[in-house]
Protein backbone atom coordinates (compact mmCIF):
# COMPACT_ATOMS: atom_id res chain seq x y z
CA UNK A 1 0.00 0.00 0.00
CA UNK A 2 2.04 2.90 -1.28
CA UNK A 3 -0.12 5.48 0.49
CA UNK A 4 1.13 4.18 3.83
CA UNK A 5 4.69 5.13 2.99
CA UNK A 6 4.42 8.61 4.42
CA UNK A 7 2.51 7.48 7.46
CA UNK A 8 5.07 4.79 8.17
CA UNK A 9 7.96 7.15 7.69
CA UNK A 10 6.56 9.79 10.00
CA UNK A 11 5.64 7.19 12.56
CA UNK A 12 9.30 6.33 12.54
CA UNK A 13 10.14 10.00 12.97
CA UNK A 14 7.90 10.01 16.02
CA UNK A 15 9.70 6.95 17.33
CA UNK A 16 13.01 8.57 16.44
CA UNK A 17 13.23 12.30 16.77
CA UNK A 18 10.69 12.67 19.54
CA UNK A 19 13.00 10.85 21.93
CA UNK A 20 15.96 13.21 21.86
CA UNK A 21 16.50 13.62 25.58
CA UNK A 22 15.64 10.07 26.60
CA UNK A 23 18.03 8.60 24.10
CA UNK A 24 20.91 10.15 25.99
CA UNK A 25 20.18 8.01 29.02
CA UNK A 26 22.70 5.88 30.86
CA UNK A 27 22.10 3.91 34.06
CA UNK A 28 19.43 5.36 36.35
CA UNK A 29 20.41 6.95 39.63
CA UNK A 30 18.44 6.57 42.83
CA UNK A 31 18.14 8.94 45.75
CA UNK A 32 15.53 11.24 47.17
CA UNK A 33 12.44 10.55 49.19
CA UNK A 34 10.10 7.90 47.80
CA UNK A 35 7.12 8.60 50.01
CA UNK A 36 5.14 10.46 47.34
CA UNK A 37 4.16 13.14 49.84
CA UNK A 38 4.47 16.89 49.54
CA UNK A 39 7.69 18.90 49.57
CA UNK A 40 9.29 22.10 50.78
CA UNK A 41 8.94 23.80 47.39
CA UNK A 42 5.28 22.94 46.91
CA UNK A 43 5.57 20.09 44.39
CA UNK A 44 3.14 17.24 44.73
CA UNK A 45 5.51 14.33 45.44
CA UNK A 46 7.28 11.63 43.40
CA UNK A 47 4.94 9.95 40.88
CA UNK A 48 2.02 12.02 42.22
CA UNK A 49 0.88 12.82 38.66
CA UNK A 50 1.54 9.36 37.18
CA UNK A 51 -1.90 8.12 36.07
CA UNK A 52 -3.55 10.36 38.66
CA UNK A 53 -4.24 14.09 39.06
CA UNK A 54 -1.83 16.17 41.16
CA UNK A 55 -2.76 19.63 42.48
CA UNK A 56 -6.22 19.36 40.89
CA UNK A 57 -7.97 22.03 42.93
CA UNK A 58 -5.13 24.56 42.75
CA UNK A 59 -5.41 25.52 39.05
CA UNK A 60 -6.25 29.19 38.57
CA UNK A 61 -7.03 31.21 35.47
CA UNK A 62 -4.11 33.32 34.27
CA UNK A 63 -0.36 33.33 34.00
CA UNK A 64 2.06 32.04 31.38
CA UNK A 65 2.60 28.29 30.99
CA UNK A 66 6.21 27.83 29.87
CA UNK A 67 7.33 24.82 27.85
CA UNK A 68 10.98 24.13 26.97
CA UNK A 69 12.15 21.72 24.29
CA UNK A 70 15.31 20.38 22.66
CA UNK A 71 13.46 20.23 19.36
CA UNK A 72 10.70 21.86 17.35
CA UNK A 73 7.72 19.95 15.99
CA UNK A 74 7.99 18.22 12.63
CA UNK A 75 5.15 20.62 11.67
CA UNK A 76 2.47 22.58 13.53
CA UNK A 77 0.16 22.02 10.55
CA UNK A 78 -2.61 19.73 11.84
CA UNK A 79 -2.45 17.64 8.64
CA UNK A 80 1.33 17.18 8.70
CA UNK A 81 2.33 16.86 12.36
CA UNK A 82 3.29 13.36 13.49
CA UNK A 83 5.33 13.84 16.68
CA UNK A 84 3.50 12.73 19.82
CA UNK A 85 4.03 16.05 21.58
CA UNK A 86 2.67 17.94 18.56
CA UNK A 87 -0.59 15.97 18.72
CA UNK A 88 -0.82 16.74 22.45
CA UNK A 89 0.04 20.47 22.14
CA UNK A 90 -2.05 21.09 18.99
CA UNK A 91 -5.27 20.70 20.97
CA UNK A 92 -4.64 24.22 22.29
CA UNK A 93 -5.40 25.65 18.84
CA UNK A 94 -7.25 22.87 17.04
CA UNK A 95 -10.38 20.88 17.73
CA UNK A 96 -11.72 17.66 16.23
CA UNK A 97 -15.15 16.02 16.05
CA UNK A 98 -13.97 13.72 18.85
CA UNK A 99 -10.79 13.68 20.90
CA UNK A 100 -9.17 11.89 23.85
CA UNK A 101 -10.79 12.24 27.25
CA UNK A 102 -9.05 14.66 29.61
CA UNK A 103 -8.55 12.02 32.30
CA UNK A 104 -5.45 10.34 33.74
CA UNK A 105 -4.15 6.92 32.77
CA UNK A 106 -6.14 4.48 30.65
CA UNK A 107 -9.31 6.60 30.61
CA UNK A 108 -7.35 9.29 28.74
CA UNK A 109 -7.16 6.99 25.71
CA UNK A 110 -10.96 6.80 25.47
CA UNK A 111 -12.91 8.94 23.00
CA UNK A 112 -15.04 11.94 23.96
CA UNK A 113 -17.06 14.37 21.80
CA UNK A 114 -15.39 17.70 21.01
CA UNK A 115 -16.79 19.71 18.06
CA UNK A 116 -19.55 17.09 17.79
CA UNK A 117 -22.51 16.85 20.18
CA UNK A 118 -21.76 13.20 20.83
CA UNK A 119 -19.78 10.24 19.58
CA UNK A 120 -20.76 8.84 16.18
CA UNK A 121 -24.11 7.37 15.32
CA UNK A 122 -22.91 4.21 13.56
CA UNK A 123 -25.13 2.43 11.03
CA UNK A 124 -24.94 0.29 7.88
CA UNK A 125 -23.00 -2.53 9.62
CA UNK A 126 -20.25 -0.20 10.78
CA UNK A 127 -19.79 1.61 7.46
CA UNK A 128 -21.65 4.90 8.13
CA UNK A 129 -20.69 7.38 10.86
CA UNK A 130 -22.87 10.48 11.43
CA UNK A 131 -22.04 13.50 13.60
CA UNK A 132 -23.89 16.70 14.49
CA UNK A 133 -21.78 19.78 15.26
CA UNK A 134 -22.29 21.80 18.45
CA UNK A 135 -23.72 25.30 18.60
CA UNK A 136 -21.30 28.17 19.24
CA UNK A 137 -18.14 26.66 17.75
CA UNK A 138 -16.12 29.38 15.99
CA UNK A 139 -12.86 30.20 14.28
CA UNK A 140 -10.53 32.82 15.73
CA UNK A 141 -12.23 35.53 13.63
CA UNK A 142 -15.65 34.62 15.04
CA UNK A 143 -17.02 32.81 11.98
CA UNK A 144 -18.78 29.49 12.72
CA UNK A 145 -16.96 26.20 12.15
CA UNK A 146 -18.99 24.17 9.66
CA UNK A 147 -19.15 20.55 8.53
CA UNK A 148 -17.50 21.66 5.27
CA UNK A 149 -14.51 23.00 7.23
CA UNK A 150 -14.11 19.58 8.87
CA UNK A 151 -14.40 17.82 5.51
CA UNK A 152 -11.85 20.15 3.89
CA UNK A 153 -9.40 19.67 6.79
CA UNK A 154 -9.59 15.90 6.34
CA UNK A 155 -9.30 16.15 2.53
CA UNK A 156 -5.92 17.86 2.91
CA UNK A 157 -4.43 14.43 3.85
CA UNK A 158 -4.84 13.48 0.18
CA UNK A 159 -2.44 16.29 -0.89
CA UNK A 160 0.65 14.25 -0.07
CA UNK A 161 2.71 15.97 -2.77
CA UNK A 162 2.28 19.29 -0.92
CA UNK A 163 1.52 18.27 2.66
CA UNK A 164 3.55 15.10 3.24
CA UNK A 165 4.33 13.94 6.74
CA UNK A 166 1.21 13.22 8.74
CA UNK A 167 -0.76 10.02 9.31
CA UNK A 168 -2.83 8.81 6.37
CA UNK A 169 -5.20 6.35 8.06
CA UNK A 170 -8.31 8.31 7.03
CA UNK A 171 -7.11 8.45 3.45
CA UNK A 172 -6.62 4.70 3.34
CA UNK A 173 -9.92 3.84 5.02
CA UNK A 174 -12.13 6.35 3.15
CA UNK A 175 -10.47 5.97 -0.27
CA UNK A 176 -8.74 2.58 -0.43
CA UNK A 177 -8.48 2.71 -4.23
CA UNK A 178 -6.79 6.13 -4.05
CA UNK A 179 -9.25 7.71 -6.48
CA UNK A 180 -9.55 11.21 -4.95
CA UNK A 181 -6.74 13.62 -5.90
CA UNK A 182 -7.00 15.95 -2.92
CA UNK A 183 -8.44 19.47 -2.58
CA UNK A 184 -5.65 21.21 -4.52
CA UNK A 185 -6.36 19.12 -7.65
CA UNK A 186 -10.11 18.84 -7.00
CA UNK A 187 -12.06 19.82 -10.13
CA UNK A 188 -15.34 20.48 -8.28
CA UNK A 189 -16.16 24.14 -7.72
CA UNK A 190 -16.18 23.98 -3.92
CA UNK A 191 -13.05 21.73 -3.75
CA UNK A 192 -15.05 19.28 -1.62
CA UNK A 193 -15.23 16.41 -4.10
CA UNK A 194 -14.38 13.51 -1.78
CA UNK A 195 -17.47 11.32 -2.10
CA UNK A 196 -16.91 9.33 1.11
CA UNK A 197 -17.72 12.40 3.25
CA UNK A 198 -21.13 14.07 2.94
CA UNK A 199 -22.15 17.45 4.40
CA UNK A 200 -25.95 17.68 3.95
CA UNK A 201 -25.95 20.92 5.99
CA UNK A 202 -23.50 23.04 7.99
CA UNK A 203 -24.18 21.05 11.19
CA UNK A 204 -24.11 17.49 9.83
CA UNK A 205 -21.22 15.40 8.57
CA UNK A 206 -21.54 11.81 7.37
CA UNK A 207 -18.65 9.40 6.68
CA UNK A 208 -19.37 6.48 4.33
CA UNK A 209 -16.66 3.83 4.53
CA UNK A 210 -16.30 1.44 1.58
CA UNK A 211 -15.44 -1.22 4.17
CA UNK A 212 -16.04 -1.20 7.93
CA UNK A 213 -13.10 -0.43 10.24
CA UNK A 214 -13.69 -0.75 13.97
CA UNK A 215 -11.01 1.85 14.82
CA UNK A 216 -12.43 4.55 12.53
CA UNK A 217 -13.44 6.87 15.38
CA UNK A 218 -9.93 6.56 16.85
CA UNK A 219 -8.64 7.89 13.52
CA UNK A 220 -11.04 10.84 13.68
CA UNK A 221 -9.62 11.71 17.12
CA UNK A 222 -6.18 12.32 15.59
CA UNK A 223 -5.03 15.90 14.99
CA UNK A 224 -5.07 15.20 11.24
CA UNK A 225 -8.91 15.26 11.37
CA UNK A 226 -8.97 18.93 12.50
CA UNK A 227 -11.03 21.42 10.49
CA UNK A 228 -9.20 23.81 8.16
CA UNK A 229 -10.96 26.76 6.56
CA UNK A 230 -10.35 26.98 2.80
CA UNK A 231 -9.78 30.73 2.70
CA UNK A 232 -7.13 30.42 5.44
CA UNK A 233 -5.28 27.44 3.92
CA UNK A 234 -1.76 28.60 3.05
CA UNK A 235 -0.87 25.04 1.92
CA UNK A 236 2.77 24.20 2.68
CA UNK A 237 3.13 27.35 4.83
CA UNK A 238 0.10 26.59 7.04
CA UNK A 239 2.29 25.15 9.81
CA UNK A 240 3.89 28.57 10.34
CA UNK A 241 0.54 30.03 11.42
CA UNK A 242 -2.43 27.65 11.69
CA UNK A 243 -5.84 29.33 11.99
CA UNK A 244 -7.29 28.52 15.40
CA UNK A 245 -10.45 26.59 16.22
CA UNK A 246 -9.42 26.19 19.88
CA UNK A 247 -9.01 28.42 22.95
CA UNK A 248 -5.56 29.72 21.93
CA UNK A 249 -4.16 31.21 18.73
CA UNK A 250 -0.67 31.79 17.36
CA UNK A 251 0.77 35.17 18.34
CA UNK A 252 4.31 34.51 17.08
CA UNK A 253 6.46 31.64 15.86
CA UNK A 254 10.14 31.56 15.00
CA UNK A 255 11.00 27.98 13.93
CA UNK A 256 13.60 26.38 16.17
CA UNK A 257 13.59 29.40 18.52
CA UNK A 258 10.21 30.02 20.14
CA UNK A 259 6.44 29.85 19.80
CA UNK A 260 3.83 31.93 21.65
CA UNK A 261 0.10 31.27 21.91
CA UNK A 262 -2.37 33.78 23.36
CA UNK A 263 -6.06 33.51 24.13
CA UNK A 264 -8.49 33.21 21.22
CA UNK A 265 -11.12 35.68 22.43
CA UNK A 266 -13.74 34.22 20.05
CA UNK A 267 -13.59 30.78 21.73
CA UNK A 268 -16.49 30.07 24.08
CA UNK A 269 -16.12 27.80 27.10
CA UNK A 270 -19.80 26.85 26.70
CA UNK A 271 -19.00 25.28 23.30
CA UNK A 272 -16.08 23.21 24.56
CA UNK A 273 -16.51 20.30 27.01
CA UNK A 274 -12.81 19.36 26.80
CA UNK A 275 -10.67 22.46 27.41
CA UNK A 276 -10.52 24.55 30.59
CA UNK A 277 -8.04 27.08 29.08
CA UNK A 278 -6.40 28.07 32.38
CA UNK A 279 -3.28 30.02 31.28
CA UNK A 280 -3.50 33.43 29.56
CA UNK A 281 -0.42 32.66 27.51
CA UNK A 282 1.47 29.50 26.47
CA UNK A 283 5.07 29.67 25.26
CA UNK A 284 7.72 27.25 24.02
CA UNK A 285 11.45 28.01 24.09
CA UNK A 286 13.59 25.72 21.92
CA UNK A 287 17.07 24.79 23.15
CA UNK A 288 19.89 23.20 21.19
CA UNK A 289 21.47 21.69 24.31
CA UNK A 290 19.52 19.09 26.32
CA UNK A 291 21.65 19.61 29.44
CA UNK A 292 21.01 23.36 29.45
CA UNK A 293 17.29 22.66 29.00
CA UNK A 294 17.28 20.35 32.04
CA UNK A 295 19.20 22.89 34.14
CA UNK A 296 16.65 25.59 33.30
CA UNK A 297 13.74 23.27 34.15
CA UNK A 298 15.30 22.38 37.50
CA UNK A 299 16.02 26.06 38.18
CA UNK A 300 12.30 26.80 37.77
CA UNK A 301 12.62 28.94 34.62
CA UNK A 302 10.29 26.61 32.68
CA UNK A 303 7.43 24.33 33.69
CA UNK A 304 7.84 21.18 31.63
CA UNK A 305 9.60 19.57 28.68
CA UNK A 306 7.53 19.70 25.49
CA UNK A 307 9.01 16.48 24.05
CA UNK A 308 8.09 14.48 27.20
CA UNK A 309 10.97 12.08 26.68
CA UNK A 310 12.62 12.23 30.07
CA UNK A 311 15.53 14.13 31.58
CA UNK A 312 18.98 13.43 30.17
CA UNK A 313 21.48 11.64 32.48
CA UNK A 314 23.01 14.74 34.05
CA UNK A 315 19.68 16.43 34.80
CA UNK A 316 18.14 13.17 35.90
CA UNK A 317 20.86 12.54 38.50
CA UNK A 318 20.41 16.02 39.98
CA UNK A 319 16.61 15.81 39.94
CA UNK A 320 16.43 12.34 41.50
CA UNK A 321 18.82 13.37 44.29
CA UNK A 322 17.52 16.86 45.02
CA UNK A 323 14.03 17.31 43.52
CA UNK A 324 12.44 13.88 43.41
CA UNK A 325 9.07 15.37 44.37
CA UNK A 326 8.99 17.13 40.96
CA UNK A 327 9.30 13.87 39.01
CA UNK A 328 7.02 11.24 37.55
CA UNK A 329 8.05 7.88 36.09
CA UNK A 330 5.40 6.98 33.49
CA UNK A 331 5.38 4.08 31.06
CA UNK A 332 5.82 5.71 27.64
CA UNK A 333 3.78 3.38 25.44
CA UNK A 334 6.88 2.60 23.35
CA UNK A 335 8.69 -0.69 23.02
CA UNK A 336 12.42 -0.61 22.22
CA UNK A 337 13.63 -3.68 20.38
CA UNK A 338 15.88 -5.46 17.90
CA UNK A 339 14.29 -6.88 14.76
CA UNK A 340 15.65 -9.53 12.37
CA UNK A 341 15.14 -9.00 8.58
CA UNK A 342 14.44 -12.41 7.03
CA UNK A 343 16.14 -11.34 3.78
CA UNK A 344 19.54 -11.44 5.53
CA UNK A 345 20.90 -14.93 6.13
CA UNK A 346 20.82 -16.78 8.46
CA UNK A 347 17.80 -14.88 9.83
CA UNK A 348 15.56 -16.54 7.27
CA UNK A 349 15.73 -19.42 9.76
CA UNK A 350 13.65 -18.91 12.91
CA UNK A 351 16.06 -20.94 15.04
CA UNK A 352 18.91 -18.53 14.21
CA UNK A 353 16.61 -15.67 15.25
CA UNK A 354 15.76 -17.42 18.49
CA UNK A 355 19.47 -18.03 19.19
CA UNK A 356 19.90 -14.25 19.41
CA UNK A 357 16.80 -13.88 21.64
CA UNK A 358 18.13 -16.49 24.09
CA UNK A 359 21.76 -15.37 23.82
CA UNK A 360 21.06 -11.75 24.77
CA UNK A 361 21.58 -10.50 28.33
CA UNK A 362 18.28 -8.74 29.00
CA UNK A 363 19.39 -7.07 32.24
CA UNK A 364 22.42 -5.61 30.43
CA UNK A 365 20.12 -4.35 27.62
CA UNK A 366 17.79 -2.77 30.20
CA UNK A 367 20.78 -1.10 31.90
CA UNK A 368 22.02 0.27 28.56
CA UNK A 369 18.59 1.84 28.02
CA UNK A 370 18.71 3.60 31.41
CA UNK A 371 17.82 0.94 33.98
CA UNK A 372 14.39 0.07 35.42
CA UNK A 373 13.38 3.71 36.08
CA UNK A 374 14.73 5.63 33.09
CA UNK A 375 14.79 2.71 30.66
CA UNK A 376 11.77 0.62 31.60
CA UNK A 377 10.74 -2.88 32.55
CA UNK A 378 12.37 -5.75 30.63
CA UNK A 379 10.35 -6.22 27.45
CA UNK A 380 8.94 -9.73 27.12
CA UNK A 381 6.72 -9.36 24.03
CA UNK A 382 5.74 -6.85 21.33
CA UNK A 383 2.39 -5.39 22.46
CA UNK A 384 2.70 -2.17 24.52
CA UNK A 385 0.95 -2.06 27.91
CA UNK A 386 -1.39 0.73 26.69
CA UNK A 387 -2.88 -1.39 23.88
CA UNK A 388 -5.98 -3.51 24.63
CA UNK A 389 -4.96 -7.17 24.44
CA UNK A 390 -1.58 -6.52 26.05
CA UNK A 391 -0.60 -8.97 28.76
CA UNK A 392 2.47 -6.97 29.85
CA UNK A 393 5.21 -9.08 31.42
CA UNK A 394 2.70 -11.87 32.11
CA UNK A 395 3.23 -13.00 28.52
CA UNK A 396 6.91 -13.98 28.44
CA UNK A 397 7.29 -16.86 25.96
CA UNK A 398 11.12 -16.85 26.12
CA UNK A 399 11.26 -16.22 29.91
CA UNK A 400 13.21 -13.02 29.26
CA UNK A 401 12.28 -11.44 32.58
CA UNK A 402 12.61 -14.75 34.41
CA UNK A 403 15.22 -17.51 34.33
CA UNK A 404 16.71 -16.29 31.04
CA UNK A 405 17.00 -12.60 31.99
CA UNK A 406 20.81 -12.67 31.91
CA UNK A 407 20.83 -14.83 28.79
CA UNK A 408 20.74 -18.59 28.36
CA UNK A 409 23.88 -19.83 26.62
CA UNK A 410 22.70 -23.44 26.60
CA UNK A 411 19.34 -22.60 24.97
CA UNK A 412 21.03 -20.30 22.44
CA UNK A 413 23.43 -23.09 21.44
CA UNK A 414 20.52 -25.52 21.04
CA UNK A 415 18.87 -23.06 18.64
CA UNK A 416 22.15 -22.57 16.73
CA UNK A 417 22.38 -26.33 16.30
CA UNK A 418 18.74 -26.43 15.10
CA UNK A 419 19.45 -23.76 12.48
CA UNK A 420 22.53 -25.53 11.14
CA UNK A 421 25.05 -23.10 12.66
CA UNK A 422 26.40 -25.01 15.68
CA UNK A 423 29.57 -22.89 15.73
CA UNK A 424 27.70 -19.61 15.47
CA UNK A 425 27.74 -17.03 12.66
CA UNK A 426 28.65 -13.45 11.82
CA UNK A 427 26.18 -10.58 11.28
CA UNK A 428 25.82 -6.80 11.46
CA UNK A 429 23.72 -4.63 13.79
CA UNK A 430 22.36 -1.44 12.21
CA UNK A 431 21.97 1.40 14.70
CA UNK A 432 21.33 5.15 14.38
CA UNK A 433 24.45 7.23 14.95
CA UNK A 434 22.56 10.09 16.64
CA UNK A 435 21.09 7.95 19.43
CA UNK A 436 23.78 7.20 22.06
CA UNK A 437 21.48 4.94 24.06
CA UNK A 438 20.84 2.80 20.97
CA UNK A 439 24.58 2.49 20.34
CA UNK A 440 25.00 1.42 24.00
CA UNK A 441 22.25 -1.16 23.47
CA UNK A 442 24.00 -2.50 20.36
CA UNK A 443 27.25 -2.82 22.30
CA UNK A 444 25.47 -4.72 25.08
CA UNK A 445 23.99 -7.12 22.53
CA UNK A 446 27.36 -7.53 20.79
CA UNK A 447 29.04 -8.51 24.09
CA UNK A 448 26.45 -11.07 25.16
CA UNK A 449 26.16 -12.72 21.72
CA UNK A 450 29.92 -13.22 21.63
CA UNK A 451 29.49 -15.73 24.49
CA UNK A 452 27.33 -17.98 22.30
CA UNK A 453 29.54 -17.75 19.20
CA UNK A 454 27.63 -15.04 17.31
CA UNK A 455 30.03 -12.33 16.15
CA UNK A 456 28.49 -8.97 15.31
CA UNK A 457 29.79 -5.79 13.76
CA UNK A 458 28.00 -2.54 14.60
CA UNK A 459 27.22 -0.19 11.73
CA UNK A 460 26.21 3.29 12.90
CA UNK A 461 24.20 4.79 10.05
CA UNK A 462 22.98 8.36 9.58
CA UNK A 463 20.01 8.54 11.96
CA UNK A 464 18.32 11.30 9.95
CA UNK A 465 18.18 9.04 6.86
CA UNK A 466 16.36 6.02 8.24
CA UNK A 467 13.75 5.95 5.45
CA UNK A 468 16.27 5.16 2.70
CA UNK A 469 18.71 3.14 4.81
CA UNK A 470 16.86 0.69 7.06
CA UNK A 471 13.52 1.60 5.43
CA UNK A 472 14.77 0.15 2.14
CA UNK A 473 14.65 -3.68 2.19
CA UNK A 474 17.04 -3.86 -0.79
CA UNK A 475 19.60 -1.71 1.07
CA UNK A 476 19.18 -3.77 4.27
CA UNK A 477 19.92 -6.94 2.27
CA UNK A 478 22.87 -5.35 0.45
CA UNK A 479 24.42 -4.11 3.71
CA UNK A 480 23.79 -7.42 5.47
CA UNK A 481 21.89 -5.82 8.36
CA UNK A 482 20.80 -8.97 10.21
CA UNK A 483 19.76 -7.00 13.31
CA UNK A 484 18.14 -3.53 13.33
CA UNK A 485 17.64 -1.57 16.55
CA UNK A 486 14.48 0.55 16.66
CA UNK A 487 11.41 1.46 18.70
CA UNK A 488 7.70 2.01 18.09
CA UNK A 489 4.68 3.46 19.85
CA UNK A 490 0.97 3.40 19.01
CA UNK A 491 -0.66 6.11 16.86
CA UNK A 492 -3.83 5.22 18.71
CA UNK A 493 -4.23 2.53 21.36
CA UNK A 494 -5.11 -0.54 19.32
CA UNK A 495 -3.26 -3.37 17.62
CA UNK A 496 -4.09 -1.68 14.29
CA UNK A 497 -2.76 1.70 15.47
CA UNK A 498 0.44 0.01 16.60
CA UNK A 499 1.16 -3.20 14.72
CA UNK A 500 -0.24 -2.87 11.20
CA UNK A 501 2.83 -1.14 9.65
CA UNK A 502 5.15 -3.53 11.51
CA UNK A 503 3.58 -6.93 10.87
CA UNK A 504 1.16 -6.82 7.93
CA UNK A 505 2.52 -8.00 4.56
CA UNK A 506 0.68 -5.17 2.73
CA UNK A 507 3.00 -2.72 4.48
CA UNK A 508 6.29 -4.06 3.08
CA UNK A 509 7.48 -1.06 1.06
CA UNK A 510 10.47 -0.32 -1.17
CA UNK A 511 11.22 2.83 0.84
CA UNK A 512 9.92 4.02 4.20
CA UNK A 513 9.31 0.39 5.16
CA UNK A 514 8.70 -0.39 8.84
CA UNK A 515 7.99 -4.11 8.48
CA UNK A 516 11.73 -4.63 8.89
CA UNK A 517 11.34 -8.34 9.60
CA UNK A 518 9.54 -8.70 6.23
CA UNK A 519 6.76 -10.69 7.90
CA UNK A 520 4.52 -12.31 5.30
CA UNK A 521 2.28 -14.48 7.43
CA UNK A 522 -1.19 -15.27 6.06
CA UNK A 523 -2.41 -16.03 9.58
CA UNK A 524 -1.29 -12.60 10.89
CA UNK A 525 -2.74 -10.80 7.85
CA UNK A 526 -6.01 -12.69 8.33
CA UNK A 527 -6.15 -11.74 12.00
CA UNK A 528 -5.78 -8.04 11.08
CA UNK A 529 -8.67 -8.46 8.61
CA UNK A 530 -10.75 -10.03 11.38
CA UNK A 531 -9.80 -7.21 13.73
CA UNK A 532 -11.01 -4.31 11.56
CA UNK A 533 -14.36 -6.06 11.04
CA UNK A 534 -14.91 -6.79 14.75
CA UNK A 535 -16.93 -4.29 16.78
CA UNK A 536 -16.89 -6.08 20.14
CA UNK A 537 -14.09 -4.73 22.40
CA UNK A 538 -13.43 -8.04 24.15
CA UNK A 539 -13.13 -9.86 20.82
CA UNK A 540 -10.79 -7.13 19.50
CA UNK A 541 -8.55 -7.56 22.56
CA UNK A 542 -8.47 -11.34 22.01
CA UNK A 543 -7.44 -10.88 18.35
CA UNK A 544 -4.73 -8.39 19.39
CA UNK A 545 -3.42 -10.94 21.88
CA UNK A 546 -3.37 -13.64 19.19
CA UNK A 547 -1.49 -11.39 16.73
CA UNK A 548 1.13 -10.62 19.39
CA UNK A 549 1.52 -14.35 20.15
CA UNK A 550 2.02 -15.15 16.44
CA UNK A 551 4.67 -12.41 16.13
CA UNK A 552 6.54 -13.65 19.19
CA UNK A 553 6.31 -17.32 18.19
CA UNK A 554 8.01 -16.44 14.90
CA UNK A 555 11.01 -15.03 16.75
CA UNK A 556 11.05 -11.88 14.60
CA UNK A 557 11.85 -9.51 17.49
CA UNK A 558 13.98 -9.24 20.59
CA UNK A 559 12.13 -6.74 22.84
CA UNK A 560 14.42 -4.70 25.12
CA UNK A 561 12.10 -2.67 27.36
CA UNK A 562 8.57 -1.46 27.88
CA UNK A 563 9.91 2.07 27.96
CA UNK A 564 9.65 4.43 30.93
CA UNK A 565 10.71 8.05 31.40
CA UNK A 566 11.73 10.31 34.26
CA UNK A 567 9.68 13.45 33.50
CA UNK A 568 9.84 16.86 35.20
CA UNK A 569 6.90 19.01 36.31
CA UNK A 570 7.47 22.38 37.93
CA UNK A 571 6.16 23.25 41.37
CA UNK A 572 3.93 25.90 39.74
CA UNK A 573 1.88 23.34 37.78
CA UNK A 574 -1.65 22.40 38.77
CA UNK A 575 -4.12 19.86 37.37
CA UNK A 576 -1.26 17.75 36.05
CA UNK A 577 -1.51 14.05 35.14
CA UNK A 578 -0.12 11.53 32.66
CA UNK A 579 -2.41 10.00 30.05
CA UNK A 580 -2.37 6.87 27.91
CA UNK A 581 -4.01 8.98 25.21
CA UNK A 582 -0.59 10.51 24.51
CA UNK A 583 1.74 7.60 25.39
CA UNK A 584 2.29 8.49 29.04
CA UNK A 585 2.90 12.22 28.44
CA UNK A 586 1.33 14.83 30.69
CA UNK A 587 -2.01 15.88 29.22
CA UNK A 588 -1.14 19.42 28.14
CA UNK A 589 -4.58 20.72 27.32
CA UNK A 590 -5.83 21.39 30.87
CA UNK A 591 -2.62 22.22 32.70
CA UNK A 592 -2.89 25.26 34.92
CA UNK A 593 -0.67 27.33 37.18
CA UNK A 594 -1.13 27.57 40.92
CA UNK A 595 -0.72 31.34 40.94
CA UNK A 596 -0.65 34.13 38.40
CA UNK A 597 3.10 34.73 38.37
Amino acid sequence: MTTQRTSGRRKQALAAAAVVAALLTTAACGGGDDNGGGSKNGAAGFDAANNKVAQASLAKKGGELKFASAQDADSWDTTRGYYGFMWNFSRYYSRQLVTNKTEPGKAGAEIAPDLATGVAKVSDDGKTYTYTLRDGITWEDGKPITSKDVKYGIERSWAQDVLSGGPTYLKEVLDPKDEYEGPYKDKSKDKLGLKAIETPDDKTIVFKLPKANSDFEEMLALTSASPVRQDKDTKSKYGLHPFSSGPYKFESYSPGKNLVLVRNTEWKQSSDPIRKAYPDKISIKFFSNANELDQRLIAGDYDLDLAQTGLSPQGRTTALNEHKENLDNPVSGYIRYAVFPQSVKPFDNEHCRKAVIYGADHVSLQTARGGPQAGGDIGTNMLPPSVPGSEGQDYDPYDLAGANKKGNVEKAKEELKACGKPNGFKTTIAVRNNKPVEVATAESLQASLKKVGITVDIDQFDGSQTTGIIGSPSNVKKKGYGIIIMGWGPDFPSVQGYGLPLWNSDYILESGNNNYALIKDKKIDGLFDDYVNTLDDAEKADIAKEINHKVMEGGYYLPFVFEKFINWRSSRLANVYTTDGYSGQYDFVNLGLKSEK
